[in-house]
């Protein structure tokens, strides 16, 4: 596939509207274990709208197509959080894939730095956190280069990745 024309490119939120469209991504060489499902984001979604929790849920469209999603909300406290991350709030990536077609082209790095400045300007600028499966390298690989430090700290097979304010 041709690099995409990111003048292109859009995020709108998550919907039942779109759901079904969204569960279409291909995601077949990407293990569940490595990032939730579509229908379990909107499940973290539908959640974070009823307890108005920080954050949204975005579709990432390329040239009209439904290419992603990733969900960026308020981070409620877990017993494996990193220390560093303990009693201030902070943003937690709950979900990011792009399709599979659409990896290697600066779509995912677009989607995530627009995710970002949206939330930011919403809802105020925090630290992020995410997991990264032990075993996905190319994940690590795009977090690093994203401005995320790997820590020691781990949920499950995944190691935390902190981003700290500029």
């Amino acid at each position: 596939m041709e690099r995409p024309d990111m003048r292109h490119t859009a995020l709108e939120p998550l919907t039942e509207r779109n759901l079904e469209e969204a569960r279409g991504i291909d995601r077949s060489d990407v293990p569940e274990d490595f990032v939730d499902t579509v229908d379990e984001l909107m499940e973290l979604t539908r959640y974070g709208l009823e307890h108005r929790c920080a954050g949204r849920t975005y579709v990432v469209r390329c040239e009209g197509a439904c290419a992603g999603v990733i969900l960026l909300g308020e981070a409620i406290p877990w017993d494996t959080d990193p220390e560093v991350m303990r009693g201030r709030p902070f943003y937690r990536l709950m979900g990011f894939m792009i399709d599979r077609r659409y990896r290697g082209q600066g779509l995912g790095a677009w989607a995530l730095e627009e995710a970002v400045r949206r939330v930011y300007g919403e809802f105020g600028p925090r630290p992020i956190a995410l997991g990264c499966h032990r075993d996905n390298g190319g994940g690590q690989r795009f977090w690093l280069s994203r401005g995320f430090s790997k820590t020691d700290a781990m949920e499950g097979e995944d190691f935390y990745y902190i981003r700290e304010l500029p």
